[in-house]
């Protein structure tokens, strides 16, 4: 069987037909769900980009893998889904984006180059490479953003785009009244037709290059097909730019109470500029319709990567993963972006459609269970029939869910973010070490820890389903408080570094050393076995002990 990945990038998990949204259709992602199983309650390790894929791929939390922002490098010998995964005979491969930078200065200790097969995959974070393309090519007056190749751009050169940077003045912009670049960094601009032809926009480059992918590749394989899409910036091609409009736009999710005694972190997140540009509602009026016209372009080149596995055959033994590495506030609780732990932000669409015949009678179904996006990788290998290296991988395999089977299951999930590389860490006066946030969730009671001396904030999603009302502002709730906070040293106490033995391998060298002559602490030799001691019992030799030479 061959597994097809797809991440999209900032994809809310209720932007989806199936998963509710009155407007915005969305028939290819519906068809997925119609086959598989759609995982309604599957939380991300982290809201930010590169630390939230970081843990997709490895497989372990956040604090696991150190990797805790954008730009963080992923340290070298971190293993990763491809590691696992070859191990068991099949390939691993990169269509997209990974947000992954790359452990030079380890690399350079350890004498690994990037031309070599080793260290290309520790530069890309475990994956062989069909084409990489993290998709912010923005330039600035200091140069690119990304200083890598764009092979987006190369390709956009290729059909003619003549600017020195087309993914910015083409893919990325418009083109106002006066013939001049209006561009996508400007939200004013947001209902403005791409000035690309909508083939050659990102959306359909990248399936392009999964389908040329698929065409050519030999089973078993992992494809990671990554898209760049629905991120910012908000702007989108001809005929997805005005599919939408202010009426289809939802009533933004936020109550005055949220700004009332607010949580100092909650609050200078709600002061930055994305906030403040998101609290306007002409800006909402013109983005989130932009927005939802990237997710229909991403779902009607999801139907052709469908169609195109339907009529080679491939649908057949093909596992399909949709997923999102964050969600997006879009205004609601008075934020833009992703950053805190609000369903918005920290909670993704998860579909998986499974082939074989032991996911039948999960086909078309919803499941309810407690998802953490390390649960993947720990999926990925358990559908090769390999046992799960539970020492390494902190996720538990999905398969038991998708074949109909309850397992006993985990009580909560966690979510981390190191906000420390932030302008709020500034407002806030922190040091870096105390830029830490934690979300522990248990289905009911979502609770935020915060280093740096603040109070707690909790939410009742049974009671208050938007998260409106924080109720560690008062002591009427200390009892769940304390609750949650043992849940959480619980986790805090996890064996997360021991990656070098399994437990099977622990318990089948217990002893080890007895039979190899190692025998401290006895007391006249009765206490073992006589045959580890045989090699220590008989005649003796010359005697030494009286003083003969060794001539004697």
């Amino acid at each position: 069987m061959n597994i097809l990945f797809i991440m999209y990038d900032q994809l809310r998990f209720d932007y989806l037909s199936c998963a509710g949204h009155p407007t915005l259709e969305t028939p290819n992602f519906d068809r997925v769900a119609a086959r598989g199983v759609r995982f309604t309650n599957a939380y991300v390790q982290s809201p930010i980009c590169g630390a939230s894929r970081m843990s997709f791929y490895t497989g372990r939390y956040v604090s696991s893998h150190g990797a805790a922002w954008n730009g963080f490098p992923l340290r070298v010998g971190e293993m990763t889904m491809g590691d696992h995964l070859r191990k068991t005979g099949m390939e691993c491969w990169l269509i997209g984006k990974t947000h992954m930078r790359v452990d030079a200065e380890g690399m350079e200790r350890l004498g690994l180059t990037p031309d070599s097969v080793i260290g290309a995959r520790q530069a890309e974070c475990g994956f062989d490479v069909w084409v990489r393309d993290d998709g912010l090519w923005a330039q600035g007056p200091d140069g690119f953003y990304d200083s890598n190749r764009s092979p987006y751009n190369e390709f956009l050169k290729s059909k003619g785009y003549e600017a020195e940077n087309p993914w910015a003045t083409n893919a990325n912009a418009s083109v106002d009244e006066d013939g001049d670049i209006a561009s996508g960094w400007m939200f004013e601009n947001a209902d403005k037709p791409a000035n690309i032809r909508e083939e050659d926009s990102e959306t359909p480059w990248l399936t392009d290059q999964a389908i040329e992918f698929i065409d050519q590749a030999r089973a078993p394989w992992c494809a990671h097909v990554s898209y760049i899409k629905p991120h910012w910036p908000y702007i989108v091609p001809a005929p997805y730019h005005d599919m939408f409009g202010p009426a289809d736009v939802p009533a933004a999710v936020r109550h005055d109470v949220e700004r009332e005694d607010v949580h100092p972190v909650l609050g200078v997140f709600q002061e930055n500029k994305i906030a403040a540009a998101f609290q306007r509602e002409d800006v909402r009026d013109k983005v989130i319709p932009a927005y939802m016209g990237l997710i229909r372009q991403c779902d009607d080149q999801l139907g052709r990567l469908l169609d195109h596995l339907e009529a080679s055959g491939r649908m057949e033994d093909t596992m399909i993963v949709l997923t999102s590495d964050h969600g997006d506030y879009l205004g609601d609780h008075w934020l833009g972006e992703k950053d805190l732990f609000h369903e918005p932000s920290v909670k993704v669409p998860l579909i998986i459609y499974d082939p074989r015949p032991e996911a039948e009678a999960t086909r078309g179904s919803v499941c309810d269970a407690l998802v953490e996006s390390i649960d993947l990788a720990a999926t990925f290998v358990d559908a090769r029939g390999a046992d799960v290296p539970d020492h390494i991988l902190e996720g538990r395999s999905l398969l038991p869910w998708l074949h109909g089977e309850t397992p006993a299951w985990r009580d909560y999930v966690i979510s981390e973010y190191d906000y420390s590389a932030s302008g709020q860490a500034v407002k806030l006066g922190l040091e870096p070490k105390a830029c830490r946030l934690f979300m522990i969730f248990d289905g009911r009671y979502k609770m935020m820890h915060a280093e740096g001396g603040f109070r707690p904030m909790l939410f009742d999603l049974e009671t208050d389903p938007d998260e409106f009302h924080d109720l560690a502002k008062g002591d009427s709730h200390q009892h769940e408080i304390d609750r949650l906070y043992g849940l959480l040293a619980q986790w805090g106490w996890r064996v997360s570094q021991r990656v070098t033995r399994s437990d099977a391998e622990i318990k089948a060298s217990r002893g080890g050393s007895l039979c190899k002559g190692v025998l401290p602490f006895l007391v006249d030799g009765s206490e073992v076995p006589e045959e580890l001691t045989s090699i220590y019992r008989g005649p003796a030799g010359v005697d030494y002990t009286k003083g003969r030479s060794g001539d004697d």
